[in-house]
């Protein structure tokens, strides 16, 4: 099967959240066992990746360097994290391969991600990132053109938009490796936000992408087979935190649709998977599955045995 694997920037990070050089490569490398084993049992793999505690990391760089140096703005936070994670993967993952006797060669796609130049976020912007700071530290940035909200005794935060995205401009090149067989890292942080001018020019932009929405737009563009969204729990789950809470396993399209919109799955943790779940299998796709990295291989292979199995039957 042709499989897009979405992992989280968590599973990228040491158990305590700790984002630290050390602790993210020995993370990272834990992580690509688990992908190995998927490629060792035979399917082609894309792998796309979360950066949100690294790119956390370059803007409090930033934070401190501001009254030195120009804070360095968020397409560039993404295209640099691309880099580094990718090529941490591709270390860790070709070891996890050769260790398994499985000749793949591997690459890492510096990829962007289109989005609407009017897309309402932009208006708009909601998304929180960063950590807090008093208003004298957020208002250098302020200055540097940053947007700031005040939120009470935490501090300010700083929102930018956080668009739909569009298309990944690098599908091409993605589907040229998967010919010559390589496993390919793609779309990164949900891709550098970019956007088209009136006259053609591509440049990025301010923004943060939800990289399991671009997952399921890069899932169908590649003719996925399925869409494996890996998390840190086995299920998806309804009337969480209650009495009746219960693990979902094999649902079909449209029961999976009720659930979301009963407001089961919230917005900041869960939501955003299961929307991407359901995209990828609502426009077309054959199967998504949200479950934990250490399943994703029984998961593909065992369909409705392990983890929560979405298809449009």
């Amino acid at each position: 099967m042709r499989v897009l694997v979405a992992l989280g920037g968590n599973a990228m990070t040491g158990p305590d959240g700790s984002a630290a050089p050390k602790e993210q490569r020995h993370a990272i490398a834990r992580a690509m066992e688990h992908i190995a084993g998927l490629v060792a049992a035979g399917h082609d793999v894309v792998l796309t990746h979360g950066n949100g505690p690294q790119v956390g990391n370059v803007l409090v760089k930033n934070e401190l360097a501001a009254h030195v140096v120009p804070p360095v703005p968020l397409d560039w936070c993404g295209a640099q994290t691309q880099g580094t994670i990718g090529f941490t993967i591709l270390d860790t993952l070709e070891y996890a391969l050769a260790e398994r006797g499985v000749d793949r060669r591997c690459a890492a796609l510096i990829s962007r991600t289109l989005v609407d130049a009017d897309d309402p976020g932009f208006a708009r912007p909601t998304k929180p990132i960063g950590r807090f700071l008093p208003h004298e530290q957020a208002q250098v940035l302020i200055e540097h053109g940053q947007t700031w909200e005040d939120r009470g005794e935490k501090g300010w935060r700083r929102v930018v938009a956080s668009p739909e995205p569009l298309e990944v401009l690098e599908t091409h090149t993605l589907l040229t490796l998967m010919d010559a067989g390589y496993v390919v890292v793609a779309a990164g942080g949900g891709g550098i936000p970019v956007i088209r001018t009136e006259d053609g020019r591509v440049r990025g932009v301010e923004a943060v992408i939800d990289k399991d929405l671009t997952a399921a737009v890069l899932a169908r563009s590649i003719h996925a087979d399925a869409l494996v969204i890996a998390t840190d729990v086995e299920n998806a789950v309804i009337g969480w935190g209650t009495p009746d809470a219960r693990a979902l396993g094999h649902v079909t399209l449209d029961e999976m649709e009720g659930y979301a919109a009963q407001g089961h799955f919230a917005s900041g943790s869960m939501g955003p998977k299961v929307e991407a779940a359901l995209r990828f299998v609502r426009s077309g796709g054959k199967r998504s599955v949200i479950t934990a990295l250490d399943r994703i291989t029984e998961a593909i292979e065992s369909p409705g045995a392990v983890g929560t199995v979405i298809e449009n039957v």
